[in-house]
C-alpha cells in the first residue's frame, strides 16, 4: 500500500483530505468509551427486540435483478410506523438476508441498492425515522442538517439512537416475513455514509447479523470530527457544539468508532481518502477500530470524479466476494 493521496480539482474552502496521508489515516484511533457505553446500547437493543414489528407487505413495485420488490411497513420503538421496501427472490426460498441502510436524505426508491450482493437473497430497505420518503414522522426534521441535531440534548432523546433501533426492528420485520432466515445468523448489513455510521452502532449488539459492510461511514471519532470542517451533517453538529460544548458528552455514546471496537464479526469497510461530506479521519477511525475489518479504500467519497464508475463496480464486486465468504 503506497502513501500516495489522490488529487482532485475543487472549489471547496477546505482540503477534503484534511492534510492526512494514507498511513496517518490508518492510525486514527477510536475515542475511549463511557463507562456504561455497553449497558446503554444493550438496553436499547433489548427494547427494540421487545417490539412486535407487525410487518405488512404492500404492492409489488417492480421485478428485476432476480427479486420482486414490494412496499413494506413495520413498527419500531416508540410505536412509530415506518416504511421502506422489501426484496424477495423471484424464484425459490431466500438463502441470505440483508438489512440495507441509506444515506442522509433518505431514499426515494430502492433502485441504487440493487442488485443485492448475493443471489437468492431477501432484503429490507427501511427508511429510518424522519427520513424521506417513507420514514417521515411529524416533529422530526427531514433535512440532514436539522435531523442530526434532533433530541441531541440527551442520550435518551437523541434521534440517532432511534434510527439505530429502526434498523434492529427492520431486521425483526424481515425475519418475520422470511422465516427461512431465522435460526443461525444469516443476515448481512450494508450501509453507506449515514447508514454506515448507523450500522457500526447497530451491529455489535445484534447476533442476528453475521457480517456487515460500511461505506464511507459517518459518526466516527466525534472529538476529532468536531475540529474538521465538512459539507455534511457534521457541520451542523460542529456549529451546535460551539454554543453547547456539553453536547460532547452525549456524542460519546453515538461514536461509530467507539462502537466498532465492540464489533466481533467480519466487516468490509470502504473508507475514502478524500471526502468533503464525511471527513476521512472519522471514516478510518471506524475501520481502524474493527477487530475483523477488511478495507477497500476508495479514492473519494461524496464526490464526482473521473473513474467513479469503475470504482463503484470494483466495490460492488468486493461486496459480493465478501458476503459470499461471510454468509455463504
Amino acid at each position: 500500500m503506497t502513501d500516495a493521496m489522490p488529487s482532485f480539482a475543487h472549489d471547496l474552502p477546505f482540503d477534503p483530505t484534511h492534510g492526512y496521508t494514507r498511513e496517518e489515516l490508518l492510525r486514527v484511533p477510536a475515542p475511549a468509551a463511557p463507562g456504561d457505553f455497553e449497558a446503554f446500547w444493550r438496553g436499547r437493543h433489548a427494547e427494540a427486540l421487545a417490539v412486535d414489528p407487525r410487518p405488512e407487505v404492500g404492492p409489488l413495485v417492480e421485478e428485476r435483478d432476480g427479486v420482486r420488490v414490494h412496499e413494506v411497513t413495520y413498527t419500531s420503538v416508540d410505536g412509530l410506523r415506518l416504511g421502506g421496501w422489501l426484496a424477495l427472490p423471484a424464484d425459490g426460498p431466500a438463502e441470505h438476508g440483508f438489512v440495507i441502510g441509506h444515506g442522509y436524505g433518505g431514499r426515494g426508491e430502492p433502485g441504487p441498492d440493487m442488485p443485492l450482493p448475493l443471489p437468492r437473497s431477501a432484503a429490507i430497505l427501511p427508511c429510518v425515522r424522519g427520513m424521506a420518503e417513507r420514514g417521515t414522522v411529524p416533529g422530526i426534521p427531514s433535512e440532514a442538517a436539522e435531523h442530526v441535531l434532533h433530541g441531541i440534548g440527551s442520550r435518551e432523546s437523541y434521534v440517532i439512537g432511534g434510527c439505530v433501533a429502526d434498523l434492529w426492528c427492520a431486521a425483526s420485520a424481515l425475519l418475520r416475513l422470511v422465516p427461512e432466515l431465522a435460526g443461525a445468523p444469516r443476515l448481512g448489513y450494508l450501509g453507506e455514509s449515514f447508514g454506515g455510521g448507523l450500522g457500526a452502532l447497530a451491529l455489535p449488539w445484534d447476533d442476528r447479523f453475521a457480517a456487515g459492510q460500511l461505506t464511507v461511514p459517518t459518526f466516527g471519532n466525534h472529538p476529532l470530527r468536531l475540529t474538521l470542517p465538512c459539507t455534511g451533517s457534521g457541520e451542523s453538529v460542529r456549529a451546535y457544539h460551539r454554543t453547547h460544548p456539553e453536547v460532547a458528552e452525549v456524542l460519546r455514546y453515538f461514536d461509530a468508532a467507539t462502537a466498532a471496537t465492540r464489533l466481533r464479526k467480519p466487516v468490509l469497510t470502504a473508507p475514502a481518502l478524500f471526502d468533503p461530506s464525511v471527513p476521512p479521519p472519522g471514516q478510518f477511525a471506524v475501520h481502524n477500530a474493527l477487530p475483523q475489518g477488511e478495507p477497500h479504500v476508495l479514492a473519494a467519497g461524496h464526490f464526482e470524479y473521473d473513474g467513479l464508475d469503475a470504482a463503484t463496480a470494483a466495490l460492488t464486486k468486493a461486496k459480493a466476494e465478501f458476503f459470499g465468504r461471510a454468509l455463504g
